[in-house]
């Protein structure tokens, strides 16, 4: 089980067409299988599933004085493409909960971090470690 694969992940959402337009327009991920329930994304490698179905509650947990959503989801990427993808939400107009920021600067697990949520109040963090090494060291 030393073998990275990809995970998969289905979330809630209220609207397939809203969904599109942020999933696969604002966000520019590639649009797999879908029917009228539903909608597969290529997330970074990974299948994103989006199905018509109850938003869930999003609670909130102080990290670093910035209050995090739980639950959230995301992906680790690498240190350049994530100033890409920020730029990218930023010229999408979505607005962040936690605007990218600089976290362990020149610490064990340095990292750049930021949180947005979908349309449909879906939480999302993205975050990028400058050494992928530190991803887990403690």
């Amino acid at each position: 089980m030393n073998q990275l694969r990809p995970f998969h992940l289905a979330i809630p959402v209220n609207d397939l067409e809203q969904a599109r337009n942020f999933y696969g327009k604002k966000l520019q991920l590639d649009e797999g299988r879908s029917s009228d329930h539903w909608i597969d994304y290529n997330f970074f490698g990974h299948q994103l599933v989006v199905h018509i179905g109850e938003v869930q509650k999003v609670s909130i947990n102080e990290v670093d004085d910035k209050d995090v959503p739980v639950p959230h989801f995301g992906v680790i990427l690498e240190w350049d493409i994530f100033d890409v993808l920020s730029q990218r939400i930023t010229a999408a107009d979505i607005k962040f909960i936690i605007k990218p920021y600089l976290r362990f600067e020149g610490e064990a697990g340095e990292q750049k971090t930021m949180f947005f949520k979908d349309p449909f109040g879906n939480a999302l963090e993205f975050k990028s470690f400058k050494n992928d090494s530190e991803i887990f060291k403690k």
